[in-house]
C-alpha cells in the first residue's frame, strides 16, 4: 500500500469547475473539468443550484484522479475554493436548499441597497467591514430574499458559500472561512477577523444564520466521511480544508503572497487583486483576507463583471452566426489584429450586467460608441478586447489611489493568456508588461493543492508556491501605442460619464418586460 503523497485541489467556478492533483513539487498529474450554465431568469437575474456544483465536483475529482491513473488512497488531501458565493446557499434545518443560490453576478437587490443608503450609517458599516454598499455583495442579496421570499425566508437555518457547501457535503463539518465571510461584507468584521454582531443589527441580519466557525482557508476542518467517499472515491478520512473564494486563491496559484504582488484574472469577468497588510481600504474596493495567512495579509480587488463575457457573447450571437460553421476565436484574433489600436475611434462600455468596483453602478449598461459604416466586425471586436483593458486600468487606478502598492510588472492569469494579441492590447492600455505561467489552464485549483501542502507541514512558507511555478517571457507594451490608448482611455471614461444618466431609464426598461 503506497503513502498519500498529492495533493487535490478543486474549485467551483461560476462557468465550470476544475480539479487538479499534483505532487509536492507541483507537477500536474491528472486535471479534469466540467462545464454548466448560470441560470438568468431575468434581466440581471443571475442564480445557481449547488446541486450543479456538486456533480461538478464529484465528476472532476473522480476525472483527475482517473486522468493520473493512481489509486485514490494517494490522495493526502483535498482544498476546495469556490466563486464569490453571493448571498451563499440558504439551507433549511435538514440541510437542503432552500432555493437557488444568488451568485456574485446578481444585480437584482438594488432596492436593499437604497434602504441600506437611507437607513443605516454607512460610514460605520464602512468603518467595521472594510467595504461598502452594492448589490453585488452578499449579504445585500440575503435581504432580498428577506423582502421578497417570506416563505423561503422562513425556512433558512443557515447560509453557506459554495466552497463551504462541498465541505459539508464530503465531511459533514459546518465551517466556512475568513475570505468567504468577508466577502459577504456587510455583516463581517474585517479588523477583528469575525461576524459583527453590531453590522448585523443594523442590517437586519439574524447572525444565527450565519455558520458559527470562521476558520482560515488552510485550516483542516474535517475529514471525508462515508457518503463522500461514496460520491468521490476519496478514502474515508482523507483531510479537507476549509478552502476559500476562487479569486484570492487563483492569485496564490500565480504567486500572489507578499506585500504588493498583484495579479490580474481575465476570463468571463476581470479582477485585478493586490496583497496588503491591511493599512489600506477604500470604498470603491472590494477587501477580504487572503486564502494564505488569512489572520495578517488583506486581498483587494477591483474589476469588470463582464469584460469577458461579453468577448463569448459577442461571438455567439454575432460572429458565431455569420457563418454555418461558425467562427474561432483565433479566428477573430486574427482579424482584429489587423484593425490598428483604438479602433478607429470606437469605444465600448463592458457593463453588460451592471458594473461592480470600482463603478458601482447595478444599472449601467453596454454599449458601442463611435459606429461608422466604415467599420467592420474585427473593429467591434478588438473594442471589446480594448473595453477590458480600460476596465483593468481603471481598477488598477482605483488601487493607486487608495494607496495600494503599484505594480512594475503584472502576472496574467484566465482564458485571456489564450489570445497573445489580447496580452498586447491590455500592456499597451495599461502600460506595464504582463507576465504569464509557462503552464495554464489550472488556476485556483493549484492555488487550493499548495493550501493542502501548507496545511500537512509540506510547504513553510508562502513563497514556496514559486518553485511550482514558471513564467514565460513577458509582453512589454508598444511605445507606439501608449499615447493611442491614453487617449481611448480618457474617452471610455468621459463616455461613461457622459451616460450614466440614461441607464436607470434602460434599466427599468428591460426589467418591466
Amino acid at each position: 500500500m503506497r503513502e498519500a503523497d498529492l495533493l487535490l485541489g478543486v474549485d467551483v467556478g461560476t462557468q465550470a469547475t476544475k480539479a487538479v492533483l499534483v505532487d509536492n513539487s507541483g507537477a500536474r498529474l491528472g486535471v479534469a473539468e466540467k462545464q454548466y450554465r448560470v441560470d438568468t431568469p431575468r434581466p440581471l437575474w443571475a442564480e445557481q443550484w449547488p446541486n450543479v456544483w456538486m456533480d461538478a465536483v464529484v465528476s472532476t475529482i473522480r476525472g483527475a484522479i482517473g486522468a493520473a491513473q493512481i489509486a485514490p488512497s494517494r490522495v493526502a488531501g483535498l482544498c476546495v475554493s469556490g466563486l464569490y458565493g453571493g448571498s451563499g446557499i440558504p439551507l433549511d434545518r435538514h440541510m437542503k436548499p432552500v432555493r437557488p443560490c444568488l451568485i456574485w453576478m446578481d444585480r437584482r437587490s438594488t432596492d436593499q441597497v437604497e434602504s441600506i443608503a437611507r437607513s443605516v450609517d454607512l460610514d460605520e458599516l464602512y468603518r467595521i467591514t472594510g467595504n461598502w454598499v452594492d448589490s453585488y455583495f452578499g449579504y445585500t442579496k440575503i435581504l432580498w430574499i428577506r423582502d421578497n421570499e417570506p416563505a423561503n425566508w422562513s425556512r433558512i437555518c443557515v447560509f453557506l458559500a459554495p466552497s463551504s457547501y462541498v465541505v459539508y457535503r464530503l465531511t459533514g463539518v459546518v465551517v466556512t472561512d475568513h475570505s468567504s465571510a468577508g466577502n459577504l461584507g456587510g455583516i463581517y468584521d474585517l479588523r477583528h477577523r469575525g461576524w459583527s454582531e453590531d453590522a448585523a443589527e443594523l442590517l437586519g441580519i439574524p447572525m444565527e444564520l450565519m455558520p458559527e466557525h470562521v476558520v482560515p482557508s488552510a485550516e483542516i476542518v474535517g475529514t471525508i466521511h462515508e457518503e463522500g467517499a461514496r460520491l468521490t472515491g476519496l478514502p474515508v478520512g482523507t483531510p479537507m480544508l476549509a478552502g476559500g473564494v476562487d479569486a484570492p486563491m487563483a492569485t496564490l496559484a500565480a504567486g500572489g503572497v507578499a506585500v504588493g504582488d498583484g495579479v490580474a484574472m481575465l476570463g468571463s469577468s476581470t479582477c485585478w487583486g493586490t496583497i496588503h497588510s491591511g493599512d489600506q481600504y477604500s470604498p470603491n474596493l472590494v477587501s477580504m483576507p487572503h486564502v494564505d495567512q488569512s489572520m495578517d495579509r488583506v486581498y483587494t480587488w477591483a474589476g469588470s463583471a463582464t469584460s469577458g463575457a461579453i468577448v463569448k457573447w459577442f461571438r455567439e450571437e454575432f460572429a458565431g452566426k455569420a457563418s454555418l460553421q461558425g467562427i474561432t476565436y483565433r479566428q477573430l484574433d486574427a482579424a482584429a489584429a489587423n484593425v490598428p489600436a483604438g479602433c478607429d475611434g470606437l469605444v465600448t462600455l463592458p457593463y453588460f450586467m451592471g458594473e461592480r468596483a470600482p463603478v458601482w453602478d447595478p444599472d449601467a449598461r453596454g454599449g458601442v460608441f463611435g459606429l461608422t459604416l466604415a467599420h467592420t466586425q474585427a473593429h467591434v471586436y478588438r473594442s471589446f478586447l480594448e473595453a477590458a483593458g480600460f476596465s483593468l486600468r481603471h481598477a488598477m487606478e482605483a488601487g493607486r489611489g487608495a494607496g495600494l502598492p503599484d505594480v512594475e510588472i503584472l502576472t496574467v492569469v484566465g482564458g485571456v493568456t489564450r489570445s497573445t494579441l489580447w496580452l498586447q492590447i491590455l500592456a499597451d492600455i495599461v502600460a506595464r508588461p504582463m507576465r504569464t505561467l509557462a503552464t495554464d489552464g489550472i488556476g485556483a485549483p493549484l492555488g487550493g493543492a499548495f493550501l493542502v501542502a501548507r496545511a500537512l507541514g509540506w510547504a513553510d512558507r508562502p513563497d514556496d508556491i514559486l518553485r511550482w511555478l514558471e513564467f514565460r517571457d513577458p509582453i512589454d507594451p508598444r511605445e507606439e501605442n501608449l499615447e493611442v490608448y491614453d487617449r481611448g482611455y480618457g474617452a471610455f471614461r468621459r463616455l461613461y460619464e457622459a451616460t450614466r444618466g440614461m441607464f436607470s431609464d434602460r434599466s427599468r426598461a428591460s426589467s418591466d418586460r
